[in-house]
């Protein structure tokens, strides 16, 4: 009879065998979600976004119902310490959306072009002064926070009045109240994964990072502002990029190793068909993202790269990637083509579509997974998955008709 250590091992053996493009005995499924793990648990998502007992215990019940290969432990109880910090980027259930919505991101500009000298003259005290103070209240005293490579032997003391700030201090108590929050929060999470190891379910990610552009984007220019960039200030969006990419790395492979999981997960965003042409794609995207691509396989790690949306264009492009070390995992890209272009390259990873796995029927779901399994998992490099996890709406039967059928049509 098999151990949860013995299972632990052979999930662990499947994925890398399908990242290094061998055939498995079955396709491994991966579970991910936002919310789907509240919604089959019977608990509000505000409830999942404060309170991280029972977001464990809903995600805990999830897993245990689709026994998967691996799994995302996709507990977002940060909503307290959120709250605290006064965070602006985002709005979140019982925040800014409805008690049954999911959090949203909000596009706006919170640096503007003519702060790019600014960063790439000193990216952190930029952060610190200028940028954290405008996403959070929270961080607003920290524009006092004292500018410390100017101060050597009595600035080092001097400037220390800059502590007396009382909005600096005020700052400062937020931050130590949010960051116990948070810390409680990652205790529990971190032992619940450990939990779930010893029971055979290995985590799917040990760590995070992101596409330059997509970093400097989402974050700081905003949508509008990074496409606008690249026709009025390309220069200077290139080596903000270049400067970035190097602050981004810092401290993954630590976390990976820390949480004994190479896979490492990449959002893609503005890349892909829609919001950018190949040129511009080959231009301002690809090049450094290949960049943090090459150089996380060079530290044993296994990027999982989720191109949200369709990249069927950038196919060709984005197999110029050393092989056997990489996942894919595709939203609305043609997997059929994607299997025939980069079948050779990377494991490929995804994608029942949100609607089929919402309004459809399990027979749907058996039918679309089986044409997935057979075809695109012909011969192995292939892993079961939503088009970008699970939705939060999916009907149970439908998600344990994906769950099952990487049994039902095993090789």
């Amino acid at each position: 009879m098999s151990t949860g250590q013995d299972l632990f091992n052979e999930k662990v053996q499947r994925m890398a065998d399908n990242v290094a493009l061998k055939e498995t005995d079955y396709a491994p499924f991966i579970y991910g979600t936002r919310f789907w793990a509240a919604a089959y648990k019977g608990i509000s998502f505000k409830e999942f976004m404060y309170n991280p007992d029972a977001a464990i215990d809903a995600t805990r019940d999830a897993i245990r119902l689709l026994k998967p290969d691996a799994f995302g432990a996709a507990v977002y109880a940060y909503g307290e310490a959120m709250e605290t910090l006064d965070y602006r980027p985002m709005q979140w259930p019982g925040h800014g959306t409805g008690d049954n919505v999911c959090f949203q991101y909000l596009d706006k500009e919170y640096m503007p072009a003519s702060d790019y000298d600014a960063f790439l003259f000193d990216p952190t005290g930029y952060y610190i002064h200028e940028y954290l103070p405008r996403i959070a209240g929270g961080f607003e005293g920290l524009k006092h926070f004292p500018d410390l490579p100017n101060q050597t032997e009595w600035g080092v003391i001097t400037g220390l009045r800059s502590f007396a700030n009382p909005e600096l201090q005020e700052s400062l108590k937020n931050l130590f109240k949010a960051g116990e929050q948070v810390d409680t929060t990652m205790k529990k999470i971190g032992a619940f994964i450990q939990e779930m190891a010893d029971e055979g379910y290995p985590p799917a990610a040990g760590g995070f990072c992101k596409a330059p552009y997509d970093h400097f984007v989402d974050a700081m220019r905003g949508s509008k502002g990074g496409m606008l960039d690249m026709f009025r200030h390309p220069e200077k969006l290139v080596a903000s990029m270049e400067k970035c990419g190097e602050f981004i790395l810092r401290g993954v492979k630590e976390g990976a190793e820390r949480s004994g999981c190479p896979y490492i997960f990449m959002p893609m965003h503005w890349g892909l068909d829609g919001f950018m042409s190949p040129d511009q794609f080959k231009t301002y995207f690809w090049p450094e993202l290949r960049k943090m691509i090459i150089k996380l396989i060079d530290m044993d790690l296994i990027p999982t790269i989720l191109w949200e949306g369709n990249c069927t264009s950038r196919l060709e492009i984005i197999a110029d990637i050393p092989a056997k070390k990489a996942v894919y995992w595709f939203e609305a890209t043609d997997m059929f083509k994607a299997k025939e272009v980069l079948g050779d390259i990377v494991c490929i990873r995804g994608n029942v579509p949100a609607s089929l796995l919402i309004t459809g029927t399990p027979d749907d779901v058996d039918d679309y997974c089986r044409e997935l399994i057979q075809k695109v998992g012909k011969g192995g490099g292939f892993m079961l998955d939503g088009s970008a996890s699970i939705p939060d709406e999916a009907k149970t039967e439908n998600v344990i008709a994906m769950a099952e059928s990487v049994h039902k049509y095993a090789n």
